[in-house]
């Protein structure tokens, strides 16, 4: 069930009004999308993070203004505690999105105690489902990653609505055996007696003696 949320228009903008809203427990937000005009919002801080921190994306909007909608985007501060702004876009819950969604890694890969690394080339995918599915982070489950294995595109586990928006053959995480340090090569450049250091300023053969 959609996370509800209850609105109220608003009727000043600018950065000092936005920091005022702020201070009295509101968010700016916008609603903006479906070919209808954009409307100017303040929702309840504390009601937007717990819906945030849920992974809510798809919320119901009341009170000023009635609407299914989407979270497309939010501002956070400097610190990445406190929401600044946030972005809603007119949606349904069955109307199909594209959207970016990190990638986060379960268990431990047996492949490390033979010496290798883990390396996790996509740290976000894009895919496109349901807008009432979309999930907060997809998980990549490393338990069976033997040294020299890798998990790709196609083998990631998504809902029935959604489609990974990538070729199935990308390599989201792998396992393999650090690269080797070349050795040092006798001879190297900048060692004591390998050559005479150039003087500067000392005359050419040809001058020596003028």
């Amino acid at each position: 069930m959609a996370e509800e949320l209850n609105v109220e228009i608003r009727q000043t903008r600018g950065k000092r009004n936005n920091r005022r809203l702020r201070a009295a427990g509101t968010i700016p937000s916008v609603l903006y999308g479906h070919g209808k005009t954009t409307v100017a919002l303040a929702v309840p801080a504390h009601a937007l993070e717990t819906a945030i921190r849920r992974g809510s994306r798809l919320v119901t909007l009341a009170g000023a203004v009635k609407e299914e909608a989407f979270i497309r985007e939010v501002q956070w501060d400097t610190w990445g505690t406190n929401v600044l702004h946030v972005d809603f876009t007119r949606v349904s819950a069955h109307e199909r999105i594209e959207i970016q969604v990190p990638v986060e890694f379960r268990g431990e890969a047996p492949g490390l105690k033979e010496g290798g690394i883990v390396e996790q080339l996509v740290h976000e995918i894009q895919i496109e489902c349901e807008a009432g599915d979309v999930p907060e982070k997809i998980e990549v489950n490393i338990n069976n990653l033997q040294l020299g294995d890798s998990i790709t595109a196609d083998q990631l586990v998504l809902s029935e609505t959604a489609k990974a928006q990538c070729a199935p053959e990308t390599v989201i995480v792998q396992c393999t055996m650090p690269a080797a340090l070349p050795e040092e090569e006798e001879g190297v450049a900048g060692e004591p007696g390998e050559a005479e250091p150039e003087v500067i300023g000392r005359p050419a053969e040809d001058q020596a003696g003028e």
